[in-house]
């Protein structure tokens, strides 16, 4: 697979809408909401790259950009992934000429939802690319631990596993790396910053994270 030289000058134009938070919070919500509003027309998804195996109805290049694992590494030694990481012996990676596609090639803002480490890489790595980081928080690690045991979908493991997770995300977030917050108490607020955010680029909508976010008990 070829791929396509991104200057940093171009880099500069992209400024994709980065968001990320704790699984439970809320991220596919919004953005589903989002997604039936006329203003979705002007936002897109970038294509990822995975080396899963595809599912019945995806189609390459449309739901993913299905290769093999050493064709991902390939990608990955010659700089392609703007964030890569690995879930359950799969790899994902979205490539920077996926975002230049979005944002150049249909004139959308690039919309992605990724998590803390990908955030990491794209600040790390790719200065010139000027993202606006949305962060999605609970209230609380309790309301979180909550969230996720209603669900009833995890062990007692993977769950304790999710709320470390969330905790490692939390503190990223506190070091003022979001340039917008959202706390999602309530559905309907959360999703109105969460609009204006994305629609407006518009900082002032942000919160403040509680200073009681990392309590895991109600005493």
């Amino acid at each position: 697979m070829s791929t396509t030289t991104v200057t940093s000058t171009t880099q500069s134009n992209l400024s994709p809408i980065v968001m990320f938070g704790p699984s439970g919070t809320g991220k596919s919500t919004l953005l589903k909401r989002l997604q039936s509003t006329p203003q979705w027309s002007q936002f897109g998804f970038s294509v990822s790259h995975t080396t899963r195996k595809p599912r019945p109805g995806e189609v390459n290049g449309i739901a993913y950009h299905f290769v093999e694992r050493d064709e991902f590494q390939s990608l990955i030694s010659q700089g392609a992934f703007i964030e890569h990481a690995e879930f359950s012996g799969n790899c994902y990676g979205t490539s920077l000429k996926a975002v230049s596609d979005v944002a150049i090639k249909e004139g959308k803002s690039c919309i992605l939802d990724i998590d803390a480490q990908g955030v990491k890489l794209i600040k790390a790595n790719h200065p010139h690319l000027k993202p606006f980081i949305i962060f999605i928080s609970p209230p609380s690690l309790r309301s979180l631990t909550e969230r996720l045991s209603a669900r009833g979908t995890e062990t007692p493991e993977s769950l304790a596993a999710r709320v470390g997770m969330a905790q490692s995300e939390i503190e990223y977030a506190s070091t003022g790396v979001p340039d917008v917050i959202i706390v999602n108490d309530d559905l309907d607020r959360a999703y109105e910053k969460f609009f204006k955010a994305c629609v407006n680029r518009d900082r002032t909508v942000s919160d403040t994270l509680p200073s009681d976010i990392l309590t895991t008990s109600s005493s």
